[in-house]
């Protein structure tokens, strides 16, 4: 219960102001003129300031509220290392504990850095505010953290933690602790495909000097570079960027004798491969209605540097016109064939029939072009069945299929079995329906021999395009020139852009449209396994964690030539997966955790912060077992430690039940006082 006086001035403040400055005034005035009564006049003046003032006698009936502290357990990774755990739940244990034999304090406990496959590091000031978030300030006791003093979001100082407490750390892990680790000091994030990046790393070990370690650098899951190391030392390697997309370079060091844990011995890399510029030929033959559909589509791709040339006068033309009257260039055969064949990403023929232009030598560069991993397509029309067709050349060594002579016929466009689990051909729009939702064609061109089934068939179920393989390269034959009925829009038009864009990025090796391919994404927070294939079943996948935790996978059957399954993203790092054929790599978060950059325990990262708040940081492990200190209830100190002792600073704050309110001058009791003032002041003139 307390008690107190209260003013509600029934004036302004001003005027009380000015009544008491006038009193002063009066008082001196009369005690200078040492006037008879100048004491009870000015009482009588004090008494009716104080009525004016309006005072009250108050009464408060209170309760005492608790005190609260905080207890944030590290749930980190980087606590599964040694016996954290172990000794993280004993100290937890003995501390609430001890808290709670306290009276009038009340114990939070909040788990914190649990692995989410998000966060970055080990946050546990986030949580401590969370716990403390409908607290009022002076009823915070203190908080203490139990971890192993890894913790990336201190903050800069104990201001702006938002109370005025004591913060102590309770350190798990040995003192002694060792650890090896590849450190990133420099790596580029984007690099051109065909050319170098560097990367410069530094070996460090913690808790040890002069040792030495075998480091091996792998590309996408390749060695390509292997050296040793002493502690300390650094080093740059060079790196192909072999692909659009990441390109995933591991650095591993081999293990430390008695380190901690070999999970941050490896450092990734994820270097994203962009094109320079795809350069293109496109050689168009005889004029026909679909001459522009190909140049259209490539010069609408700002990624790609087309070359094109159309042939109009073969060279055996003789119709009199002179010379020096001619408009068009000549062919540069020898230079394009010959010298620079090898700087185009892709080689089209538009309904290009042998017209002297080019000798037959030079399509036997074309065909070692596409064995050493060029890509030539072929848009065929009665042109490829003719006598003068490039079938026959040296290039039939790399065509899919012999042609034997031209239908005339309107007919749809189908998916064959393959074509729909082909990734250039699944799920084009409107192949869903019978007959398909796009225009006839209305000509196509007949093969035999074929060394691969179609992607997609034509009229009476023959062949109208062909992806193939040959060595490295890739060719592909569209055996219908009429694709540009799509283009116009005629009978409603077709997906004439996704097709033709599909089969160029295709042909120059874009990775997402391989046929046999394992990839691996993340879709939230779950990471998902896809495995592209033409087969009719898949083997299970095996998927290994960052921490190096591995589980097998049995995938479902999703799209056509698809397969996938999913699980839990929940650590940071590197994930691998593989069913024993094809690897797939991919990093989750940032390329190199927090969490596992440096992972001995230590009490200097929190100290800091602890002994500015009057707390501090302690190990609880003496030897083998989890030792404390006491915890002791503290209030008008600065320092909450000791030699054995932490501090819980007590507050004394309080809830209001009950208020009493008694004016002193009103009703009769004021009424008495002021009579009584003016009645002394009279008298005492009177004598």
């Amino acid at each position: 219960m307390n008690y107190g006086i209260a003013f509600t001035p029934l004036v302004p403040a001003i005027v009380l102001w000015l009544a008491l400055a006038a009193i002063v005034v009066i008082a001196v005035v009369l005690l200078l003129a040492r006037a008879r009564g100048a004491a009870v006049r000015v009482a009588a003046l004090v008494l009716f300031l104080l009525a004016l003032a309006n005072p009250s006698f108050t009464r408060e009936d209170r309760d005492p509220l608790t005190s609260v502290a905080a207890v944030v357990v590290d749930k980190s990774p980087s606590q599964n290392f040694g016996n954290r755990n172990r000794e993280a739940a004993a100290a937890q244990e003995a501390l609430v504990d001890g808290l709670k034999k306290i009276k009038g304090l009340e114990v939070r406990v909040v788990d914190a850095g649990q692995a989410d496959g998000e966060t970055d590091g080990t946050r546990l000031f986030g949580a401590l505010a969370s716990a403390l978030s409908d607290v009022p300030v002076d009823r915070v006791a203190g908080a203490f953290l139990i971890t192993d003093g890894r913790v990336h979001d201190i903050p800069a100082n104990a201001a702006a933690l938002g109370f005025q407490a004591p913060v102590h750390a309770l350190i798990t892990g040995q003192k002694d602790e060792r650890d090896r680790r590849i450190a990133i000091t420099a790596a580029p994030r984007f690099g051109i495909v065909g050319q170098v990046q560097t990367i410069t790393y530094r070996l460090d070990d913690q808790g040890v000097s002069g040792e030495r370690a075998k480091v091996t650098v792998r590309r996408d899951g390749e060695v390509i570079n292997e050296r040793t190391l002493g502690s300390g030392q650094s080093a740059s390697v060079d790196v192909d960027i072999k692909h659009a997309g990441p390109n995933i370079v591991e650095i591993e060091a081999s293990p430390l004798e008695r380190e901690l844990t070999p999970v941050n011995n490896r450092a990734v890399v994820a270097i994203d491969g962009v094109r320079d510029k795809l350069r293109v030929l496109l050689v168009s033959g005889e004029p026909h209605s679909g001459e522009r559909t190909w140049r259209n589509l490539l010069k609408s791709d700002a990624s790609v540097d087309l070359v094109h040339f159309t042939i109009l006068r073969p060279p055996e033309k003789q119709d009199g016109t002179p010379i020096n009257e001619l408009s068009l260039i000549a062919f540069p055969t020898r230079e394009l064939f010959q010298q620079k064949i090898n700087e185009f990403q892709l080689i089209i023929f538009d309904r290009y029939a042998r017209q002297g232009v080019l000798p037959i030598a030079y399509f036997d560069n074309i065909a070692r072009y596409v064995r050493a991993g060029g890509a030539v397509l072929v848009s065929a029309g009665p042109d490829y069945a003719s006598n003068t067709s490039i079938w026959r050349t040296p290039l039939d060594s790399v065509l899919p299929a012999e042609p034997v002579g031209v239908t005339e016929k309107p007919f749809y466009a189908h998916l064959s079995d393959i074509g729909k689990r082909h990734p250039v051909t699944r799920g084009l729009e409107g192949s869903a329906s019978e007959p398909p939702r796009w225009s006839r064609f209305f000509r196509t061109v007949d093969t035999r021999n074929s060394v691969n089934p179609p992607v997609m068939t034509g009229v009476d179920g023959k062949p109208l395009l062909f992806l193939s393989r040959f060595g490295e390269g890739r060719v592909a034959l569209l055996l219908s020139d009429h694709i540009w009925l799509w283009a116009r829009g005629y009978e409603g038009g077709g997906p004439h852009l996704d097709l033709l864009r599909r089969m160029s990025h295709w042909l120059m090796k874009q990775p997402d449209l391989d046929e046999e391919a394992l990839r691996l994404q993340v879709q939230g927070k779950d990471l998902v396994v896809v495995r592209q294939t033409m087969s009719d079943s898949v083997q299970p996948v095996s998927v290994t964690s960052p921490s190096g935790v591995s589980r097998d996978l049995t995938l479902s059957a999703g799209d056509p030539g698809e397969w996938r399954a999913s699980l839990p993203a929940n650590e940071l790092g590197l994930w691998q997966a593989t069913d024993g054929t094809l690897k797939a790599l991919i990093n989750v978060g940032p390329t190199n955790p927090k969490e596992f950059s440096e992972v001995t325990s230590t009490t200097e990262t929190l100290k800091p912060l602890t002994q500015a708040t009057g707390g501090d940081a302690v190990r609880v492990v003496d030897g083998s077992s989890v030792e404390l200190p006491r915890v002791v209830p503290v209030r008008s100190v600065s320092v909450f430690h000791g030699d054995g002792w932490m501090g819980v600073r007590m507050r004394d704050a309080s809830v209001v039940k009950g208020v009493g309110v008694l004016p002193i001058f009103a009703g009769l009791i004021g009424l008495l006082l002021l009579l009584g003032a003016f009645a002394a002041t009279w008298v005492r003139e009177g004598r």
